[in-house]
């Protein structure tokens, strides 16, 4: 008795090349309706991991300009604040220069409960921006620290933030930190001192509104670079 093999080779070879066609056309379709060329590692490996250290990178970057946005925000209201303590300064300057005047008829008290009162509203709004006196430990002077925001992007962490140093005693901006705590205008000698202390201030406080500024300019070069990152 003899046994007989056939075997239909045009059918197999048709059937293999039917499964390869199949198989490349639902690759096709996964990347068409994902918009992806490496949906998973079988499709690029090597492909994979790049592509992976990528999306990681933007969404550092991505929170990175959400933070420098914060933070621009706040040196923001900072500024705001500080414009305000200028305005005050100038109102203070204009009560000394009037009770400092020999040919003053009326009544310097007066002028000094208004003094007195304007000092105690730049404290107020030095403790409201954190910028008053208390080397950085109580919430009134939160933000007399070095700022660091974080961004990402850079080859470490260094490279990776903008620091803004509103730190020390120099960018306090109530009446202690300005100098002029213990003014007033009740006389004339005192009120001719009250000018030149608060002709100080008024440097003082162009200093840490510099610093601010720069904290701003700072931030907002970041915010640029990381966006470039972000989409290249």
């Amino acid at each position: 008795m003899s046994l007989s093999f056939q075997t239909n080779v045009t059918s197999l070879v048709a059937e293999q090349n039917l499964q390869v066609n199949t198989n490349s056309m639902d690759t096709a379709i996964t990347q068409l309706t994902s918009g992806y060329r490496i949906n998973s590692s079988g499709d690029d490996a090597a492909g994979l991991a790049v592509a992976n250290g990528f999306r990681a990178s933007i969404t550092e970057l991505q929170q990175g300009v959400g933070n420098a946005n914060d933070g621009t925000a706040i040196l923001q209201t900072i500024d705001g604040g500080l414009n305000n303590i200028s305005n005050v300064l100038d109102q203070l300057q204009t009560l000394a220069t009037q009770s400092a005047s020999g040919t003053f008829s009326g009544d310097r008290a007066t002028l000094n409960n208004e003094f007195q009162t304007l000092l105690g509203e730049i404290n107020r709004q030095a403790a409201n921006i954190g910028l008053a006196s208390g080397g950085g430990g109580t919430p009134s002077s939160v933000y007399n620290n070095v700022i660091s925001v974080y961004i990402g992007g850079g080859a470490n962490q260094t490279d990776s933030q903008v620091s803004i140093n509103l730190a020390g005693s120099a960018n306090t901006v109530d009446s202690l930190g300005l100098g002029i705590t213990t003014d007033a205008v009740d006389t004339a000698a005192h009120a001719q001192q009250a000018i030149t202390d608060i002709t100080n201030a008024v440097q003082s406080l162009g200093l840490v509104q510099g610093n601010v500024g720069d904290g701003e300019n700072d931030l907002t070069y970041a915010i640029g670079l990381a966006n470039s990152q972000i989409t290249n």
